[in-house]
């Protein structure tokens, strides 16, 4: 045994220091150092998983992408970029409960189910636990093989005797090395576990998933240099009052960021849904005010969805402003301008918006909708029937255009709608449309006159 030393690591972005800070001189974050004890031959131990690369010139390396690992879930798929890299490492979170070992439990019996080996780890669940749910989601390959442990050691030496086509670490937070003393979830043991299970993925080209908790304000438990490590991170989205579930790639080495996969959570386990806007619309009222539907982009992909206002007259000297799926201070800066230049005055009256299904919106291209859903329901008009909006608002009040114009309009049409109220500035985009009526627009005056 070594000797044992005490440093100080900033659970935030990893700088290391030998004493406790209060500030982080790397990232500037406060009181997010935690210590941990390290053994002065762990450096020793960890020899074995070098890559033992050299240098060579970028000109004479070869680089093929070569097939991608088909999960057998075309959502997942996408979020992917088209499939699973070879070598890749994938880190998955969500709140507890949502879903991600059921997924991944399904996304391992479809690779099984072609005659593939893999191998699910598990320091979370007994077997008996683990073969519960997998009889519930209908999985009983027998290339699926499930391991129990949380020792790193015993684990990499399992998957370097199975060498498995895939491997899922369920969660990155139960695994420990005795190389730390500090406990399993520590800034310590999560890095040194995830960078172990990083290299051997590089090495032996075996894909990776690690699901990582989250903390109570959303974001994933541990180091933040964990996210910098992984190839890609994803994130589950939803709650348990909407039975969707959306799983979003953050980052991603091999494809689009901010792509989406929408799921629904049934009894035999994540089903997918093939057709998401007809799914977010599904339940969206006729002929009532205060409703409007926007053409989203959520990574490639466009998305119809309902976006809802509701404007009464306030019972208090301060009128409220709550904004559901959008951004508060957006809805707040939309109705000034709707003050401002159009001349609805919104001062004495109580402002609820809301995205329908609970999605959530963080593209300017969703301001016209906000700003038709409010229009609507102050002046109890419902929006022509068939109607689609989108658009960002500047603070004059002109109307900017958005990026994928054309696309977001071949989704109205091809979900039925027959006006599209967009930029002026974007008319050009639309030129090739066709079967729905156009409606470019350069100011919120012109939109108010255009939506009844």
């Amino acid at each position: 045994m070594g000797k044992t030393r005490t440093v100080f690591f900033c659970s935030n972005c990893g700088y290391q220091s030998p004493k406790w800070l209060g500030r982080c001189p790397s990232c500037g974050a406060w009181n997010t150092f935690v210590e941990e004890v390290l053994r002065d031959d762990a450096r020793q131990e960890s020899s074995e998983f070098r890559l033992n690369g050299a240098p060579q010139s970028i000109h004479d390396i070869e680089a093929k992408e070569g097939q991608r690992l088909q999960t057998g879930i075309a959502e997942l798929d996408r979020v992917f970029g088209g499939g699973i890299v070879s070598g890749s490492a994938i880190l998955i979170g969500g709140d507890p409960g949502i879903g991600k070992s059921t997924l991944l439990l399904q996304v391992l019996e479809m690779l099984a189910e072609r005659g593939l080996r893999v191998l699910y780890v598990s320091g979370e669940e007994s077997p008996q636990q683990i073969k519960l749910r997998a009889t519930r989601l209908g999985a009983n390959a027998t290339d699926l093989l499930v391991l129990v442990e949380v020792e790193l050691e015993s684990i990499l030496a399992g998957i370097e005797k199975i060498k498995p086509a895939a491997v899922v670490i369920d969660s990155i937070q139960t695994i420990y090395s005795p190389v730390f003393s500090s406990a399993p979830g520590s800034v310590g043991q999560v890095r040194e576990a995830a960078g172990k299970f990083i290299l051997l993925a590089k090495k032996t080209g075996i894909p990776v998933f690690l699901v990582g908790h989250v903390t109570k304000d959303g974001s994933l438990a541990g180091p933040k240099v964990l996210e910098h490590m992984v190839d890609a991170v994803l994130y589950f989205e939803g709650d348990s009052g909407h039975a969707y579930r959306i799983i979003r790639g953050i980052k991603n080495r091999f494809g689009p960021t901010h792509e989406i996969g929408v799921f629904e959570m049934r009894d035999s386990g994540l089903s997918e849904v093939a057709n998401p806007s007809a799914f977010f619309l599904s339940e969206r009222p006729d002929g009532v005010p205060g409703s409007v539907v926007v053409p989203s982009m959520e990574g490639t992909r466009p998305i119809l969805i309902e976006v809802q206002s509701l404007v009464s007259m306030t019972s208090f000297g301060m009128p409220r402003r709550t904004a559901i799926g959008v951004d508060h201070n957006r809805v707040s800066l939309l109705t000034a301008v709707m003050d401002k230049v159009c001349g609805i005055h919104l001062g004495n009256s109580d402002i609820f918006l809301n995205v329908a299904g609970g999605v959530k919106v963080d593209e300017t291209a969703i301001d016209l909708g906000v700003v038709s859903a409010i229009t609507s329901s102050f002046l109890n008009r419902p929006i022509v029937a068939g109607t689609v909006v989108f658009g960002e608002v500047g603070l004059t009040g002109e109307i900017r255009g958005v990026s994928q114009t054309e696309f977001r309009i071949r989704e109205a049409q091809r979900m039925g709608f027959k006006r599209c109220i967009f930029p002026h500035k974007r008319q050009k985009e639309a030129f090739g449309v066709r079967n729905i009526e156009l409606i470019p627009i350069s100011s919120l005056k012109e939109l108010v006159e255009q939506l009844f």
